[in-house]
């Protein structure tokens, strides 16, 4: 039962990857745009980030959102260049200058939809969206995302923490200025993006991890490998109240063969103990054949 592993298509680190890389740059920074002009702009929905700050100060002085947009991302990036270094290359700068020009160019578009909640939402799909293809070439569209890194790096302030304050003081000026109805809906948009990211990052088909441990051990492992076909890790552990060291099995399944798996392990052992947990994302033979970084 050997199985051949299968080569990535376009070997990482190739020019020709590169260059797939740099394609997935621009095309989530054009869907970005899109998104920023068809749903969440033209209804004020700042939903966190530079783009939630030019929306705001669109309407408050009148500035074009791609000017804006230019003028707080080469700064930043300036000052992450030379304050955090080798973080930042070719790729952040590409982002940087690519995103509010694909702004600019797709500004007369004109709104989909007045509906604000609609807006919100599928502002906050196409924004996620683009952002999760970006990622996926390992690059990024600059911004706050420079500026809660320099936070990270001078006070310790998790990352996370860092990029959920930006958004929030965003939303809450948003709030203030626009009306509290629209500071709720920015947050919409905002969980939307977040989930839709995790969606492009790591699919729809979710995995789960099972540890099995019996005293049948060798027939649940032989029934593993050879009925369900899948591979699995033997690891030692020891009995917290009967001190015994007893081995553990660990597999990774797709969903549709969990049931399987608890039926073939009770078939051989009814007082099995099973613990089964999801696994967001699973990269090797069987299942994801190409690192998505």
């Amino acid at each position: 039962m050997n199985k051949r592993r299968k080569k990535p298509l376009v070997p990482l680190g190739s020019p020709l990857h590169q260059l797939y890389e740099y394609g997935l740059l621009l095309a989530g920074c054009f869907l970005i745009a899109v998104s920023f002009n068809l749903f969440l702009n033209p209804n004020e929905i700042a939903s966190g980030g530079v783009s939630g700050i030019s929306t705001i100060v669109q309407r408050l002085f009148g500035i074009e959102p791609a000017i804006m947009q230019w003028l707080l991302n080469i700064p930043l990036f300036i000052l992450g260049l030379l304050l955090l270094g080798g973080q930042f290359g070719l790729k952040t700068a590409v982002g940087s200058m690519v995103l509010p020009l694909f702004v600019l160019l797709t500004s007369d578009w004109g709104a989909l939809t007045d509906n604000p909640l609609l807006a919100s939402i599928y502002g906050g799909i196409g924004v996620g969206a683009g952002l999760g293809i970006v990622f996926r070439g390992r690059a990024s569209t600059g911004g706050l995302d420079t500026a809660a890194q320099l936070v990270h790096k001078y006070t310790g302030i998790r990352y996370g923490l860092a990029i959920a304050i930006f958004d929030g003081l965003v939303i809450l000026t948003a709030g203030m200025i626009f009306s509290p109805e629209k500071a709720l809906l920015a947050l919409i948009g905002l969980f939307v993006t977040t989930k839709t990211i995790d969606v492009v990052q790591l699919g729809f088909r979710s995995s789960k991890v099972a540890f099995v441990i019996t005293r049948e051990t060798t027939r649940v492992r032989e029934a593993i490998l050879y009925d369900l076909d899948r591979g699995l890790t033997e690891l030692t552990a020891r009995g917290g109240f009967t001190g015994e060291e007893r081995p553990v099995l660990m597999v990774v399944v797709s969903q549709t063969e969990v049931t399987r798996l608890k039926a073939l392990v009770k078939s051989i052992d009814v007082e099995a103990f099973v613990i089964l947990a999801d696994a967001s994302e699973v990269l090797g033979e069987g299942f994801k054949q190409q690192f998505s970084h």
